[in-house]
This record gives C-alpha cells, structure tokens and sequence, in this order.
C-alpha cells in the first residue's frame, strides 16, 4: 500500500494543503500516495501524517472537540504538520481559555500576535536546515513566545518563534500551503522516512 496522509477538515485552507501534499508526494517520487480529509476518529486510520491547517483556532478546537477528534489527535502516532491556527492548537499554552489545546508541543503561543487581518504580511525568513531564504504568508498570525522541553526552534522573527520541531512534529505560524516552495512539505515527508 502507498503513502496516506490526512488534512484536518473542519474548518479553513484544507484544498489548499490537500493539493500541497499531493504535490510534495510526487515531488518526493511517491507513486501511490494519497491525500485524504478528516472529519471523524475513523479518518485517521491508516494515515502516516495529517495537516492541521489554518483558520479559526477556536472554531476548531471546539469542532475537534465536537468531532469526538481530540484524544484520537492526540494519541495519533503519525506526524502532524500545524500552520496557523494548527500551531495553536500543537501548544501547551494558549493566551485563549477558550482554545482547548492539544499539548503536544511544549511552548507557549500568542493568538493573532500581529492583530487583524489587514496587519497580515509576507516575509523572507531564513528556516534552520533549509538552504536559502523562505517566502513565508502570515495572515492573523501567532507566534510561540517560548519553547520547552524536545521542542527545536526552526525559524525566528523579532515577535517571537515561527517555526518549530518537535520528533514528526512541525508547527508553523505562517501559511506554506499558499505558495509554491514546498521545502516544508518535504522536511515534514522526510522526518516520515518517505520520499528519495
């Protein structure tokens, strides 16, 4: 059987990171990957990686929490790619009680760290082991003000932590399933084992 990954499809960009995926698979020389939606516990069956995508983070939660999703996610052995929205949901500690979290990142995040959605920008960002500068999309975006224990930070700006790793984890306060770089998607494949 091929390589199966999962989006998380509650609520925001889930074409957007389905179509990503699909390209980083053949990118990756994955002949028989596929790419399929969770809504429900039996969705992650199978599945090596699932994206968390961005959106509303407490429309989200309260989904996975009414999707019966939450302790599936977070017993899910597989990885899990978090953007947005997805990186608030991986931390320990959220500054919204309404946000149930996941846990699985020990670092603290900052809802909309640069405020509403026209303070949203585009930046070139350097990212620890990708060569060359990132053209990363923030759109009402969080930042991670601290990280803990197993957690490596990938990427920094002058608000605080953009990317980081924890084992198959990455979690990214910006949007790669927007543009066309799919360096991310790879380092996620790769720390799978799949792809050449």
């Amino acid at each position: 059987m091929g390589v199966k990954l999962g989006v998380l499809a509650l609520q925001g960009n889930v074409s957007e990171h389905v179509r990503g995926f699909e390209r980083a698979l053949v990118e990756a020389g994955v002949s028989h990957g596929v790419v399929v939606s969770v809504r429900r516990p039996a969705d992650l069956s199978d599945l090596s990686g699932i994206a968390i995508p961005g959106g509303e983070s407490t429309t989200i939660s309260r989904l996975i929490q009414k999707n019966g999703l939450y302790d599936p996610l977070v017993r899910f052995e597989g990885g899990i790619f978090a953007t947005c929205a997805g990186m608030v949901l991986m931390a320990s500690r959220v500054d919204d009680a309404r946000v149930k979290t996941l846990g699985l990142m020990d670092m603290s995040v900052f809802r909309n760290a640069f405020g509403r959605q026209k303070e949203s920008f585009e930046a070139d960002i350097q990212i620890k082991g990708i060569d060359h500068a990132y053209h990363a999309f923030f759109i009402r975006a969080p930042v991670a003000t601290d990280a803990g224990n197993g957690v490596e930070v990938l990427a920094r700006i002058d608000a605080g932590i953009v990317a980081a790793r924890k084992g198959q984890h990455i979690a990214l306060s910006f949007h790669p399933e927007l543009g066309t770089d799919l360096r991310l998607h790879r380092m996620f494949l790769e720390g799978l084992g799949i792809g050449e």
